[in-house]
């Protein structure tokens, strides 16, 4: 896994406050973005980082972890209040559930090598989540998330991938209206309606093929 090496750990209490402290190597290379959502579309990234990126994150999505980045629970709870302008009932069990890094975005990532930062949320979440939240954060640059669909196909081509897309902006529209990333939400209430359009049109075919 493409992550600088945990060194050591330390935990302590002081006064009624838990503290916990990590000490990893010194990541080489530097972060694609000062911020999460990418503001720019420099360095260039090569295939052979995309390529590793997408083989870290299936790697990554068979560990096994009692740790959780998502809870079914907050999925039951925020995806019908904040996608409730899609029109319908929105589903909120994923397909299936696999191991993410659980805050993917471009702050986190390094390069020209590939790197990932910034590993304190990992655990289970709905498959195809990380490549969900990179797109999602991609969504201001469109030539950049097209990129990502392109390169993440496997992961978010997929009906996996496009529950975890709509998870994602479950979040990204909610933290929205605490001031993160305000510029980011026509832009995700539209892939949420191209999502929804993309799922309800393969529901339909599901539905054709057994009448057959």
């Amino acid at each position: 896994m493409p992550r600088p090496r945990l060194r050591r750990v330390r935990q302590w209490t002081e006064g009624g406050d838990a503290y916990k402290a990590e000490l990893y190597d010194r990541a080489v290379g530097e972060t694609l973005s000062p911020t999460p959502v990418l503001v720019t579309a420099k360095p260039p990234l090569t295939a052979a980082w995309w390529n590793d990126l997408r083989t870290a994150l299936v790697y990554l999505s068979t560990v096994h972890t009692d740790r959780t980045a998502v809870r079914q629970a907050y999925l039951d709870r925020a995806m019908p209040k904040y996608l409730a302008f899609l029109g319908g009932p929105v589903p909120t069990t994923p397909p299936s559930w696999s191991t993410a890094h659980g805050d993917l975005h471009w702050a986190n990532l390094v390069g020209p090598e590939l790197g990932i930062l910034d590993w304190e949320g990992w655990g289970t979440a709905p498959a195809g989540y990380d490549a969900a939240l990179l797109h999602a954060y991609s969504l201001g640059m469109p030539e950049r998330a097209e990129r990502v669909r392109q390169e993440l196909s496997p992961l978010l081509d997929s009906e996996d991938g496009r529950f975890a897309e709509l998870v994602v902006i479950t979040e990204l529209l909610q933290s929205a209206e605490r001031g993160d990333n305000v510029e980011l939400v026509p832009a995700l209430r539209l892939r949420a309606k191209e999502v929804w359009h993309r799922t309800a049109a393969d529901g339909v075919k599901v539905l054709l093929r057994e009448y057959d």
